[in-house]
């Protein structure tokens, strides 16, 4: 796997390079042709806390991760374990659905018994026309992290939500 390893606000040193590298290197048995893939791995400091994001773009899907801790090696060892989890709670709905394009190989001692996630609820709304300070309003009203509304300013359906930072998102869909 390749590797693009950079720091916002830190210097990435050759021995987090090299510890990054190993670790990630757990990753390359689950894939075949892992030489191939272009990992990206993002190294940012807020506060006291390291924050590792590690972003493995495949042909057909893409793996993502996020983790901090106040110490940077653990945060690396803690986001390569969620990573490893992904595919392992995954691995069979990532085969079927992209048999003979991509093969995960994994092995089968390893294998994890997942309840298999279903859609359990299904809800139509009907969305009235709003511009995003009224979408913000009626998602804090109804105490949601998310709300669907018609966006008048983008003329487009869109999607608020709030993010971890406090912030609001809005993704649009044209």
């Amino acid at each position: 796997m390749e590797l693009n390893i950079r720091g916002d606000k830190i210097a990435v040193t050759k021995a987090i390079k090299d510890y990054i590298t190993e670790k990630m290197d757990r990753l390359n048995k689950y894939f075949e042709g892992a030489r191939n893939i272009k990992a990206s791995v993002i190294i940012r400091v807020k506060n006291n806390e390291q924050i590792i994001e590690v972003t493995v773009p495949t042909s057909k899907f893409t793996l993502r991760a996020e983790e901090k801790h106040d110490d940077l090696y653990a945060a690396i060892d803690l986001v390569i374990d969620k990573l490893e989890r992904q595919i392992r709670k995954n691995k069979t709905k990532l085969n079927n659905k992209y048999k003979n394009i991509i093969q995960l190989d994994i092995p089968s001692e390893e294998e994890e018994v997942e309840d298999e996630q279903v859609i359990i609820k299904r809800k139509n709304i009907d969305t009235k026309p709003m511009d995003e300070e009224e979408a913000v309003l009626q998602m804090e009203l109804l105490n949601h992290d998310f709300f669907v509304f018609k966006n008048v300013d983008e003329e487009c359906v869109s999607v608020m939500y709030k993010r971890r930072d406090g912030n609001y998102g809005i993704i649009n869909v044209k």
